[in-house]
């Protein structure tokens, strides 16, 4: 071990002993009774100790004030390099930065927010951008004025080249158009099936309301099919009283707003009246006088009335 290094690690006696200099230091550039009691020195050189003190600020608990001082070769006087505020071994810091793309979550765009996206995302390749489609007045090959003759194709008269404007049906750019993959980026693999994963999670076959359903999706006439390669396992529910109303679906998925899981019976229909107009029956508004067990009683010769 060299002579330099031990005296770096012995702290300057000086410097060690200028503890009220440190002090009034660290007071000055935070406020009195925000520095608390003196925790020790240590020694960061030749004649350079930096002094600890406690920090009693609210919100800060373990962190310390580090007041640096020095003094130079052979001269007596101390002074002050820095002071600032660090945190402790046992210090409350706060959470590690994350960037923003990294904390969004689904749901958290609103109105009028942009989400830029990676010119390198992996959900994402390259699609048809007709850069790679011949000039109008290119020369073609002899072969390609034979496939005009074909039903999708627009007859012209000569080949492409004696043309002023490149033919859009039967291109290229057309047939990528009617594909939807004339963008400047398309789904990639990896795109897909992360989104096939994040739906079917949602909505697939191991949610508990699947679990529960009389029926999949993939028998319920509310299922509206969509297309491309998702359209195999996943269409758009268009039922109003389902769960997952607007959303998209695997074809696994059900709940108990199927179709054809419990069809309401008609209603039953009453027979019609029978009216027969072609008999009377009587029916006496007052009951008779002879039907009872007691003889009918005499009539009264006096009038009414009083006597």
């Amino acid at each position: 071990m060299s002579a330099a290094s031990t005296r770096s690690r012995t702290p300057d006696r000086l410097c060690a002993e200028a503890v009220d200099l440190a002090r009034a230091a660290a007071e000055e550039a935070a406020a009195p009774g925000i520095v608390g009691a003196h925790t020790g020195a240590v020694s960061e050189g030749d004649r350079v100790v930096t002094h600890y003190f406690e920090c009693q600020e609210l919100g800060y608990r373990g962190w310390r004030w580090a007041v640096t001082v020095a003094r130079a070769s052979r001269a007596k006087n101390v002074t002050v390099d820095e002071a600032v505020l660090l945190p402790g071994p046992d210090a409350v810091l706060a959470p590690e930065w994350v960037p923003w793309s990294e904390r969004l979550r689904p749901g958290d765009m609103g109105p009028g927010d942009l989400l830029p996206t990676d010119a390198d995302d992996l959900r994402l390749e390259p699609g048809y951008t007709g850069e790679d489609e011949p000039a109008p007045n290119s020369a073609v090959s002899a072969g390609m004025a034979e496939l005009v003759e074909a039903e999708d194709a627009e007859v012209t008269a000569g080949t492409s080249a004696h043309l002023p404007f490149a033919p859009l049906r039967g291109s290229v750019a057309a047939i990528a158009e009617e594909l939807g993959l004339r963008r400047a980026r398309v789904l990639s693999r990896y795109g897909l099936h992360i989104a096939a994963d994040r739906w079917e999670e949602s909505y697939g076959a191991k949610t508990p309301m699947a679990q529960a359903a009389p029926a999949s999706c993939a028998s319920c006439g509310f299922l509206a099919p969509i297309g491309g390669s998702l359209g195999q396992a996943f269409g758009v529910c268009a039922n109003e009283f389902s769960p997952a109303d607007g959303r998209v679906v695997s074809l696994a998925y059900g709940c108990g707003g199927h179709s054809e899981a419990a069809v309401m019976p008609k209603a039953p229909v009453p027979a019609a009246p029978v009216v027969d107009e072609t008999l009377l029956d009587p029916f006496p508004l007052r009951p008779s006088t002879d039907t009872g067990s007691l003889p009918a009683a005499e009539p009264a010769d006096t009038e009414l009335g009083h006597s």
